[in-house]
């Protein structure tokens, strides 16, 4: 059972769903916001949204998931977005690990937490920005794009929530059932700059060139400098922007 929750307004909904008590035979509980005082991306960035123009929303699921395969859950969450925002736009890629791209501009990112129980998942929590009315941004983030932007015209929020809960149903109905190898191939299809050479920037700001080849079962990015292999972890090697450049 997808149980819905709309609150007007929260500092996080991940948050929100950190104290939330799960029903009895709740799957998957859904919670959406109209504005997040403190919606968070990943480390220390800040997701900015102007209030009731994006859709800001967090799942919580319990899934017979080991921690060590955790990724599964993340390519299931990314596929899902990506279906949806398909069916209004081209040009719509999976950057890794999880941010949603158009082109070389970010649509939407995610934040996932999970707290564990032995080497089993006891909660996984998806928080989910996407930006779809909000026509200016002021942040410093340095490629923010909205659906109104790409497509002209302003979107039902609901309805494409409607759409991502709808799809993300199909994909955990998928991981439960254990046919991961179809998500693993149609995430892996569908990533940012796979197959493209492009400068990638280490930790200490040195930057390689390098293809990006693949990402791994478990979330490890693969991307090939000269004729070696290099395999990365998240924060351990970051992605460069044309115009950084």
């Amino acid at each position: 059972m997808v149980k819905t929750i709309h609150i007007k307004e929260t500092d996080s909904t991940n948050n929100w769903l950190k104290s939330y008590q799960s029903e009895e035979g709740e799957d998957m509980t859904v919670v959406t916001t109209d504005y997040q005082s403190a919606g968070r991306g990943c480390g220390s960035n800040q997701w900015e949204s102007e209030a009731g123009k994006n859709l800001m929303f967090s799942i919580l699921l319990h899934p017979k998931v080991s921690a060590k395969d955790q990724f599964i859950l993340s390519m299931a969450n990314a596929l899902a977005l990506k279906d949806v925002l398909d069916s209004y736009t081209d040009g719509i890629k999976i950057k890794w690990p999880n941010d949603i791209y158009w082109n070389d501009k970010k649509i939407g990112g995610t934040l996932i937490e999970t707290s564990l129980q032995g080497t089993e998942i006891k909660d996984f929590i998806i928080g989910t920005g996407i930006n779809v009315n909000q026509q200016e941004f002021h942040s410093d983030a340095p490629n923010p794009v909205s659906l109104i932007q790409i497509i002209g015209c302003e979107t039902n929020r609901d309805e494409i929530l409607e759409k991502i809960v709808a799809r993300w149903e199909y994909y955990y109905n998928k991981v439960e059932t254990g046919d991961w190898h179809s998500i693993r191939s149609k995430y892996r299809s569908a990533l940012y700059r796979r197959g493209e050479v492009h400068d990638y920037r280490y930790p200490d700001g040195t930057m390689e060139r390098m293809t990006l080849v693949d990402v791994t079962d478990d979330g490890h990015l693969l991307l090939l400098c000269g004729r070696e292999l290099l395999s990365f972890a998240f924060k351990e090697i970051q992605f460069t922007l044309n115009f950084e450049l």
